[in-house]
């Protein structure tokens, strides 16, 4: 019981902070604009009360449960925390009308689905340091997907001499790029170490059924280094940078996310 209302009151509050960034940009040129401190406030406390749902799912006693679902959580949720605290800082706070709905919707899967898919306490401590570099490698590189579907958007907008309405209340594309190519920069980087600490504790891939996530992987990674190289040596940027990006994240997904899927939830191993 106690878990549903934690549960219930971080979807609460994430909608509420969603609706109150909506409702800000909507004011963006109004002097009276709401400020973004209560939505950023609001967002973080979701967020403690999705830290405490996401401890309690996949530390049990029997050693870590990263299931589906619960492995789907935690990334939502370093991508919030990440989304935040930059927010603090920075005028990124309208990538939360993408994200934020993202983490409610993990917190109702998590409600939802309860398969399990439990390591025990000697494979944990072997898979630790591997799995924090995934997820924060995960959290960043989706974090630059959003970056760059919203740098696509405003893209196209001033293409088409759109300039009003939401472009008005996003940073410069200047900015914008900037941050998704040091996003890009430290998230390849936490990939590389994901994929280096996955060696030691990779036995045999083929019977833990880790090829494809392996192979799909690599991929993504080639995909960033690529993208990263073309931006240092071409200047690759813009349109060139979304394309990239998005197909560098997607297979990421596809290696990690669909695969577990495919296991845990159509097969149930």
């Amino acid at each position: 019981m106690l878990k549903l209302t934690l549960g219930l009151g971080a979807i609460a509050l994430y909608l509420t902070s969603t609706f109150l960034l909506w409702r800000r940009l909507q004011q963006s040129t109004s002097p009276t604009a709401s400020p973004k401190n209560l939505a950023l406030g609001l967002g973080i406390l979701a967020a403690l009360l999705h830290a405490a749902l996401v401890q309690s799912a996949i530390v049990t006693p029997n050693g870590f449960n990263l299931s589906f679902s619960n492995v789907a959580s935690l990334a939502t949720w370093f991508v919030t925390g990440l989304l935040l605290l930059s927010a603090l800082q920075k005028p990124i706070e309208n990538l939360g009308l993408v994200i934020l709905p993202l983490s409610a919707l993990t917190l109702v899967m998590q409600q939802l689905l309860t398969s399990e898919h439990v390591l025990s306490t000697g494979q944990s401590q072997e898979l630790g340091i591997h799995i924090l570099f995934s997820i924060l490698a995960y959290s960043l590189l989706g974090l630059a997907a959003v970056q760059a579907l919203v740098l696509s958007f405003q893209e196209r907008q001033l293409h088409n001499r759109h300039p009003g309405g939401l472009i008005r209340a996003l940073p410069p594309m200047e900015t914008m790029e900037n941050w998704l190519f040091q996003m890009l920069v430290a998230g390849l980087l936490l990939q590389s170490v994901s994929l280096l600490t996955g060696v030691f504790y990779l036995e045999d891939m083929f019977t833990q059924h880790m090829v494809h996530k392996t192979v799909l992987s690599i991929a993504a990674w080639l995909v960033f280094a690529i993208l990263l190289w073309g931006h240092w040596r071409h200047g690759w940027r813009g349109r060139t940078a979304v394309r990239w990006t998005l197909s560098g994240f997607v297979t990421l997904l596809l290696a990690y996310f669909g695969s577990k899927y495919v296991l845990e939830i159509i097969l149930s191993r």
